[in-house]
């Protein structure tokens, strides 16, 4: 074969699945009292980078279109992963996203976050304050010491965990966990030892007889085995129609890895939806918010 039919026949592999993967759901308006749930992947910023992809100067062209996405949600809990400003020396204390999403958003409050010292604030989980009232809050990572802040992976990589964050519901005076997960996405074998901790941690809470929704940035599909070890401890994945990631380019290559999945007094209402669009002619960033309501 020469090389200009190769390179068709990729074009083609890469058109017909982004086919696949794509398509637009109208983001409908919540029924009376129903509670909608977001996960969102913002992507970190470098910030000794003044231009460049993820840099400072990229992080300007990118905030208000972010903050337009952020309002047409319109989530009363969503749970954010890479909300992080990374840059040496500042000991995690920026966070360029938080505090540009909470400035102009003053209804909501971040959950799962403080001071870094004592909490990591890159996965918060952000909340209607004239709804809900915060109850709990926590975290984990994923290491053969969960409870020490930081830790890194199982293989030694880069730290990876779970925040979570209990509520209760104003309206319905239901109690609720969110568990706002973000696995490494290079090695499989962190994916698998992730999920276990995961599913170890969030069982009791099920078994209790709780709520919980646990969302976030997997780096796995529905019928991957990372996926099917949460689902064997009683939550119930939505079905994700198609990409959640995109390269930062639109291009939807293959299935949902962002998801959100629930067990408890909470059913849901509608189709789960994927918020796939640019806001004020840009990507916000390289993944789309997935999008579902809730009733009790």
């Amino acid at each position: 074969m020469t090389l200009a039919l190769i390179v068709l026949a990729l074009v083609a592999v890469v058109g017909c699945q982004t086919i696949r993967h794509s398509g637009k759901i109208a983001l409908p308006d919540p029924d009376a009292g129903a509670l909608r749930i977001a996960t969102y992947n913002v992507h970190y910023i470098i910030l000794g980078q003044a231009t460049g992809p993820w840099s400072v100067g990229d992080w300007d062209r990118r905030k208000d279109p972010l903050d337009q996405a952020f309002k047409v949600v319109g989530a009363d809990v969503i749970g954010f992963q890479e909300m992080e400003s990374f840059g040496r020396g500042n000991g995690g204390q920026v966070n360029l996203t938080l505090d540009w999403l909470l400035e102009n958003n003053p209804g909501y409050a971040a959950a799962a976050a403080g001071d870094p010292q004592v909490f990591p604030s890159t996965q918060p989980i952000l909340y209607r304050t004239d709804r809900l009232d915060l109850l709990d809050q926590g975290w984990f990572f994923f290491s053969d010491t969960p409870d020490v802040i930081y830790a890194r992976t199982f293989n030694g990589s880069y730290p990876a965990f779970t925040s979570w964050a209990q509520f209760r519901d104003r309206d319905s005076g239901q109690v609720f966990r969110v568990v706002n997960i973000h696995t490494d996405y290079a090695s499989r074998s962190n994916r698998l030892q992730s999920m276990e901790l995961a599913a170890a941690r969030i069982a009791p809470w099920i078994n209790a007889g709780e709520t919980v929704f646990a969302i976030g940035d997997l780096n796995a599909r529905i019928g991957d085995r990372p996926v099917a070890i949460l689902q064997e401890v009683g939550l119930t994945f939505l079905p994700i129609p198609g990409a959640t990631y995109h390269f930062n380019r639109g291009i939807n290559l293959f299935g949902a890895i962002d998801h959100i999945a629930h067990a408890g007094a909470a059913q849901p209402q509608g189709t789960p939806v994927v918020l796939r669009q640019k806001f004020d002619g840009e990507w916000p960033t390289d993944h789309y918010p997935v999008i579902a309501d809730f009733t009790f």
